[in-house]
């Protein structure tokens, strides 16, 4: 097991590349995200109390519920890290805590960094949606096939750090590496995946054994059909907010200097030398905990 859930979420940084980058989101969705960290604060601010006895137990209780391998929540857990790839950090461990003046995506930097081809970058983000899938089932306690419920939750429930989420799911690894048609790129690709080129993917060969299917020709068509069934959300969710690669590479301008020819590359350091997916999948892991230990005490 990894580290405890309380030492988790004492350890969020409070301002690094990946909360820059999730505050220049602010304008997708705004005022839903606060960067929410310390396990103690998390339950005062979730729950309003600030009983200290009160608080004990409910931290207490919420740490039984995590350890107890009967839940889904460590589970969740391992999903949200490994499909994270929080391991492919740039080497440069400098880097991806800088806090201070704007990084310039030029140089050194630049030949550094690989633009990913778009077959390898669908298959990431559709990982992404498959393993956000999982975890909010496996939080739930309700089978990992349940694709309706989570289409259902995410058209509905979906909010603070769930949304911001997969606000950064669409404008980080659809719209800026791929472009306004990302949807139909992806889908496509997906299409005319083998089975094949998914097991030779990283990803894929480290979460296959949660996804449904007997086989790596069922699990792709599984990853398929997350996609498919979560695309008209995305759809209507960048044309209602009028989300474009140009207005997020806008905002991202705030931290980090690039020309608007370089978005592959501008792709490519957000995914080397940010954490959002782990980040923010503790955050909400944390939340139901104390949720659910708070209705039971």
């Amino acid at each position: 097991m990894s580290k405890p859930i309380f030492e988790l979420v004492d350890e969020l940084p409070t301002d690094n590349l990946t909360i820059k980058a999730l505050r220049a989101l602010d304008f997708v969705v705004p005022g839903e995200w606060d960067n929410l960290v310390g396990f103690e604060n998390t339950i005062r601010t979730v729950t309003g109390e600030d009983d200290e006895e009160l608080i004990q137990q409910i931290g207490d209780r919420a740490v039984i519920l995590f350890n107890d391998k009967a839940q889904g929540y460590q589970r969740a857990l391992w999903l949200y890290q490994t499909v994270s790839g929080s391991g492919r950090a740039l080497g440069a461990a400098t880097l991806a805590n800088m806090v201070g003046d704007k990084i310039p995506l030029v140089g050194g930097l630049l030949t550094s960094l690989t633009p990913k081809p778009a077959k390898a970058q669908t298959i990431d983000l559709s990982l992404k949606v498959v393993g956000e899938l999982l975890c909010y089932c496996s939080i739930n306690g309700i089978p990992g096939d349940s694709i309706g419920d989570f289409i259902g939750a995410v058209t509905g429930e979906y909010s603070g750090e769930s949304l911001m989420r997969l606000a950064a799911l669409v404008c980080f690894d659809g719209l800026i590496p791929l472009g306004p048609d990302f949807l139909g790129i992806v889908s496509d690709k997906i299409q005319g995946l083998s089975t094949s080129e998914l097991e030779e993917n990283d990803g894929f060969s480290q979460i296959q054994e949660a996804i449904p299917g007997e086989d790596s020709d069922s699990k792709l068509g599984f990853i398929g059909e997350a996609f498919s069934s979560v695309s008209g959300w995305m759809g209507d969710f960048v044309s209602d907010r009028g989300i474009t690669p140009e207005n997020v590479a806008n905002s991202l301008q705030s931290f980090v200097e690039f020309s608007d020819d370089k978005l592959d590359y501008l792709a490519a350091f957000l995914d080397l030398s940010t954490n959002y997916y782990e980040h923010t999948g503790v955050q909400t892991l944390a939340r139901r905990l104390i949720e659910r230990a708070y209705a039971e005490i």
